[in-house]
């Protein structure tokens, strides 16, 4: 088997990385990608690539040089920026290759991508979602649930551009200040932050697990797994709704007894690798489900608590040199 995985330089594309040499998979081998030479991810596998930025035109048309050149049998994209063209382009790769593309459906991918169109999938589906509006709509949200509200750009991740607010007059400038925003109730607090992961098929959610967590600069650093029964049976009712092809995860707060979620990724997300060491390895149940046809498991999850931290990976000058095709 051989893996592909883009984004070897993004901390998820390394997460996916690691998942996939520390697991108990055999006679398998990984194809790291990445638009810098200098990107760790790199460096963990022999067979490594420069691909262009998904920005650039020509993603696609060198992707597809980069398939006929190693042969892999399926494709994981390891950057949010890639998701929406590998799910547009997914029936297409695999049926001119005969290779797996591990990417949710162009649907699924855009209510991930968008923080309003988030809380309208919960809401329309019967969850307690943050409630929250569009600029115009601040009267209504204010009268519902008063201050303080968070505002944030409506596409982004990590935090990047969030603001807490007490008053309207703080209102008014951090939406003005905020591109495209998106205006939420605040829920909870720092201490009762969770993310979870669901593994769907099928429309079909066969594992779970969640994990408290703590944030720095928007990712997290400190995770304390959670065996709770109820929500994971929760998060897994999320994922059957959402449909979600392989990986999908839900950051929320617990508010007055209810699972308010306020951010969805179609994807693996940075805790992936966290989750590895808590016996929830999915990529490697992602793997065995679509190369070898083996039905996914709810594994047994161990209780623990992880510490992030740095690492460095040492390059030697005449080894930087990804591969050329």
């Amino acid at each position: 088997m051989r893996v592909l995985v883009t984004g070897a330089g993004a901390l998820l594309g390394q997460g996916i990385i690691q998942s996939l040499l520390k697991s108990n998979l055999e006679n398998f081998s990984v194809i790291a990608a990445d638009p810098s030479p200098l990107s760790a991810g790199l460096y963990w596998t022999d067979d490594r690539y420069l691909l262009p930025m998904a920005t650039d035109n020509n993603f696609i048309s060198t992707l597809r040089g980069l398939i006929e050149k190693s042969k892999p049998d399926v494709i994981i994209p390891g950057t949010d920026v890639e998701l929406m063209l590998m799910a547009i382009n997914r029936e297409n790769l695999e049926r001119d290759y005969g290779l797996k593309v591990l990417v949710s459906s162009p649907r699924v991918i855009e209510i991930a991508d968008d923080k309003y169109k988030t809380f309208e999938f919960f809401r329309d589906n019967g969850f307690s979602p943050p409630e929250s509006c569009l600029p115009g709509g601040e009267s209504s949200l204010i009268k519902s649930v008063g201050f303080p509200l968070i505002v944030k750009p409506r596409t982004g991740a990590r935090s990047i551009g969030v603001r807490k607010v007490f008053d309207l007059n703080e209102l008014n400038s951090a939406v003005k200040q905020t591109d495209n925003p998106v205006i939420q109730e605040c829920v909870g607090n720092d201490c009762d932050e969770y993310t979870a992961g669901v593994i769907c098929f099928d429309g079909d959610c066969h594992a779970s697990i969640v994990m408290k967590r703590d944030l720095r600069d928007g990712n997290t650093y400190r995770a304390f797994v959670v065996l709770n029964s109820e929500i994971n049976s929760q998060v897994e009712e999320f994922g059957r709704k959402l449909q979600p092809h392989g990986p999908a995860n839900f950051q929320f707060r617990i508010s007055e007894g209810k699972i308010k979620v306020f951010e969805i990724n179609g994807r693996f997300s940075g805790t992936t690798p966290l989750r590895m060491h808590a016996g929830f390895n999915e990529v490697e149940m992602c793997i065995r489900y679509l190369l070898l046809g083996e039905n996914i498991k709810q594994p047994r999850v161990k209780e623990m608590t992880i510490l992030r931290h740095w690492s460095e990976t040492i390059v030697m000058p005449d080894t930087i040199s990804p591969n050329e095709f």
